[in-house]
């Protein structure tokens, strides 16, 4: 993973020294001997820290690094480097090693090769913890040499072979903090931190709907910082949660309804206005309290909607809203991750760091750019998505096979030719002398087969460059160095979506799973109704922060417009799409409206699960969840998905279910039901479908799902066309007559 900071270099002089160099002001190191500071072990492995895949070091690509952060609340004290990798047979053991840099400082030198050849070893490096601060690059260098009188650079014996579960290990101490609000959202939420994020929620008692609403938007703010990271919210009720050290909590309370250590009124006053204030744990003087407080449930809300806003821009340990902001309307699909639709977008707009579009090297990486889109763009019969590519690259110095390739989602597009040289003509020879001999500029258009796209994509581009290195001959032996080869992708290149129209067939559970959608379409979900039950156990209200969370990790905005509601009647009246979560209410089922929803969930179990029907009592005796999607009853534009558990086992099912990244992308079709063995998806129901398309494209998309209807009725056209002129000639042939 890529990081837009620098690196710095800090050095221990002293636990305080330390704390002043790596550390905002305000964090100061823990000295207390009755209170010793909690530590963590932590592992973080390559993989978790950005390598998709192993990676292969060669002689003409020699080094490799990976990033890493700390949480700006702790200390490391050890580290510890567990590398494994495979090297060639090929190479000598006494003249091959692996050189291991910390920010640019050795570490110390690994053997390339013992024992038996090729075979695949692990070592272990303690790193210096003093050298350690908030962005650190750890970089790997490798050094070989085969059993060849005139090694070759680009030789094929020459490789090391790094595996991606290779780690890094940290030993960390808490460090305490004063309670100032200029560091939030640290310390419930670091950027820095690659865990998960877990951050409990407490009430007062059973949450009314504008608390839950309150709870809800605070989880979706932190879940869309959380992004790729996902998160879930614990709930609790009256008393705090047994103590963890350092674990930092969320509080809702009215002057009437507090928690029990709040019922001081003395210590802790009722409040005139909404209010943010940040306190210590009562019992961990590690951990830290952000008191959400106001008059009454709407003052929850403004100050849940306040800290979502704006947050960041607190300062002290209380801040009193005077005026709660208002929110600004959101437009369709203009969800802060999602990429634009409605014009020409720049590269810059896509960078998750500095410097993504730059490589270097006779072999350099390749360059990504992740395209997070609406599942619902209709790209049938499209041609495809126009790409502007302009890169520049140091020019080979004769015509070669250098090429840039064009992959989007492993799927090759096309080859750009990298002329050398010799090939410039005209005025790109006048910029030779402002970029020092690499080629300026190149451009060139290509189109994007938009069938390929889906939610979630990957465009790449990778520079190939023809290279003749080394070469020998009897009693000559000739070495050439390979140049500092540059190449970068310009920021200016385009990619324009705007010409495609949104249109989906639904239920489509995937994307759900995926982008959060139909609720995503705007991204505070001003049109979503969510349908709690009357009555909720703290781990209902769990499922529904997480659910929430999960679609603002999505779309990377908080759910400022969510409405909730607890009786299925008033939702015939609202234009909104609903997120329906169960069991519902004895009340409620009723309904002639829910009698159908009821149904339906039921009918489908049963046929996705054949052994249901022969063990029901085992089935209601197993954990079992289920999501389930459907077109609005009140609506023929709107959906329902249906997040179905009844015990509290499947309730944690379902929650472990949307926080899993790997379990989300099982899910597809108009029913997924979900076990501890796994997650069964099916079709089922009828397919309606969601957006809008010019009439004549309408009628030719569904038109073209029956071609036999289709040639029917063109052979129809064709008849009553030939009997239409056959009337027209008819016609004129007897006036022709009658006029002679």
């Amino acid at each position: 993973m890529k990081s837009p900071y620098p690196i710095k270099h800090r050095w221990l002089a002293g636990l305080a020294l330390l704390a002043a160099q790596t550390l905002p002001a305000a964090l100061l190191a823990a000295t207390s001997e009755n209170t010793p500071a909690p530590r963590w072990e932590t592992r973080h492995s390559f993989e978790q820290l950005g390598w998709n895949t192993d990676s292969l070091l060669l002689g003409i690509r020699s080094s490799d690094q990976v990033e890493f952060r700390l949480r700006g609340d702790r200390l490391a004290t050890a580290a510890q480097l567990h590398l494994e990798y495979t090297p060639s047979p090929s190479l000598l053991a006494g003249q091959s090693h692996v050189r291991v840099y910390l920010n640019d400082a050795l570490m110390g030198v690994l053997p390339a090769q013992t024992g038996q050849p090729g075979q695949r070893m692990r070592q272990s490096l303690p790193l210096d913890p003093q050298l350690l601060g908030d962005f650190n690059r750890l970089r790997l260098e490798f050094v070989g040499r085969y059993d060849d009188a005139c090694p070759d650079p680009a030789s094929s014996a020459l490789w090391l072979n790094l595996a991606r579960n290779s780690r890094i290990e940290l030993t960390q101490q808490a460090l305490a903090q004063v309670n100032d609000l200029a560091y939030f959202p640290a310390p419930f939420f670091d950027e820095r931190d690659y865990a998960r994020l877990e951050l409990p929620v407490l009430f007062a008692a059973t949450p009314t709907l504008e608390e839950q609403r309150a709870a809800a938007i605070l989880a979706s703010y932190f879940g869309s910082l959380a992004g790729w990271r996902r998160s879930s919210f614990p709930v609790h009720y009256q008393q705090l949660p047994p103590v963890r050290a350092g674990q930092p909590l969320l509080v809702l309370a009215s002057n009437e309804r507090r928690p029990a250590f709040l019922q001081d009124y003395q210590r802790y006053p009722r409040v005139e206005s909404p209010v943010v204030q940040l306190i210590d744990h009562p019992s961990d003087p590690y951990g830290k309290l952000l008191l959400i407080l106001g008059r009454d449930d709407a003052d929850l809300v403004s100050a849940a909607t306040a800290l979502a806003m704006g947050g960041e821009l607190f300062n002290g340990q209380r801040v009193a809203i005077e005026r709660p902001p208002q929110p600004q309307p959101r437009r369709p699909y203009d969800a802060p991750n999602w990429v634009p639709t409605d014009r020409p977008v720049r590269f810059a707009e896509l960078l998750d760091y500095a410097q993504q579009l730059q490589v270097s090297g006779l072999k350099p990486k390749p360059i990504s750019l992740d395209l997070n889109l609406p599942p619902d763009l209709f790209a049938w019969s499209s041609q495809g998505v126009p790409l502007t590519t302009r890169y520049r690259y140091t020019a080979p110095g004769s015509a070669d096979d250098s090429r840039l390739n064009v992959s989007i989602n492993e799927q090759f597009i096309a080859s750009l030719p990298l002329a050398g040289e010799s090939a410039r003509q005209g005025p790109s020879e006048l910029s030779m002398a402002l970029w020092m001999g690499t080629r300026d500029r190149e451009r060139d258009k290509l189109l994007v087969p938009a069938l390929k796209l889906g939610e979630h994509n990957r465009l790449r581009f990778e520079f190939d460059f023809a290279s003749l290195l080394g070469s020998s001959q009897r009693d000559r032996c000739q070495t050439v160095l390979p140049v500092n080869v540059q190449a970068a992708i310009d920021e200016d290149s385009t990619i324009d979506l705007s010409g495609f129209q949104h249109y989906i067939a639904l239920p489509e559970l995937r994307a759900f799973a995926r982008s959060g959608f139909p609720f995503s379409r705007l991204a505070d979900l001003s049109q979503t109704l969510v349908l709690v039950p009357s009555q909720p156990s703290p781990t209902q209200v769990g499922t529904l922060l997480d659910a929430l969370a999960g679609i603002a990790a999505q779309v990377g905005y908080p759910a400022l417009g969510v409405r909730l509601s607890d009786d299925w009647r008033s939702a015939a009246g609202v234009d909104a799409d609903l997120l329906l979560l169960g069991p519902l209410p004895a009340a409620q089922r009723s309904g002639q409206d829910l009698s159908a929803l009821q149904q339906l969930p039921r009918s489908w179990l049963t046929s996705a699960a054949p052994q249901a029907e022969a063990a029901s009592d085992e089935m209601s005796a197993t954990p079992l969840a289920a999501i389930v999607g459907l077109q609005s009853p009140f609506h023929p534009q709107r959906s329902v998905v249906a997040l179905l558990a009844s015990s509290e086992a499947d309730h944690a099912l379902l929650r472990t279910t949307l926080g899993d990244p790997g379990k989300l992308d099982a899910i597809d079709g108009s029913l997924a039901l979900i076990r501890d063995s796994g997650i069964a998806s099916q079709r089922v129901g009828e397919t309606y479908y969601v957006g809008h398309l010019p009439w004549w494209q309408r009628l030719w998309f569904h038109m073209s799902e029956r071609p036999l209807l289709l040639a029917s009725m063109a052979a129809l056209s064709v008849l009553l066309l030939a009997w239409v002129c056959w009337l027209l000639l008819r016609l004129v042939s007897r006036r022709r007559l009658n006029a002679h």
